[in-house]
C-alpha cells in the first residue's frame, strides 16, 4: 500500500501531461491588400488542433473587427478552414482583426461542453 501512495502522484502526472493539447489559430490573408472597388477584403484563417475531444463540426467561425463581428464560413473541400469578406470603408488604411472560434468538445460524465478560442491581433494594410 505504501508503494501505491507514492507512485499515484507520478501516474496522475503522467496523466495530466498527457492531457496538454495544442490548438493554433493561422491567418492566411496577407498582410496587405491592395485597395478594393468594392470595399470588401477576404479575411481567411484555419485551425490546427490536437485536442481529440474538439467536435470539430460545432466550430463557428467569425472576425472581430473593433465591435463589430462577422460570421465566416467554411471554405469548401476543407475540415479546418474558414473565409468571408468584411467591408472596409473607403479612406481606411489599415485595420486591426482577431479570429474567434466558438465550438463544444467533450467531457467526462457531463454533456458537451461550450467554449471561444481568440486569435491574436492581426493587422491587414489597405494600400492604394
Amino acid at each position: 500500500m505504501l508503494m501505491f501512495k507514492k507512485i499515484t502522484p507520478i501516474l496522475l502526472l503522467g496523466l495530466a501531461l498527457t492531457g496538454c493539447t495544442t490548438s493554433t489559430i493561422t491567418r492566411l490573408t496577407p498582410r496587405q491588400a491592395s485597395r478594393s472597388s468594392d470595399g470588401l477584403y477576404p479575411i481567411e484563417a484555419t485551425l490546427n488542433s490536437d485536442q481529440q475531444s474538439l467536435r470539430w463540426e460545432t466550430i463557428e467561425a467569425s472576425v472581430l473587427i473593433g465591435s463589430q463581428e462577422y460570421p465566416m464560413h467554411m471554405t469548401p473541400l476543407m475540415t479546418n478552414r474558414w473565409e468571408t469578406l468584411v467591408p472596409i470603408p473607403a479612406g481606411t488604411d489599415s485595420i486591426e482583426y482577431r479570429i474567434k472560434l466558438d465550438y463544444y468538445y467533450n467531457a467526462f460524465g457531463v454533456p458537451p461542453q461550450e467554449t471561444t478560442m481568440t486569435s491574436k491581433t492581426y493587422k491587414l494594410k489597405i494600400a492604394d
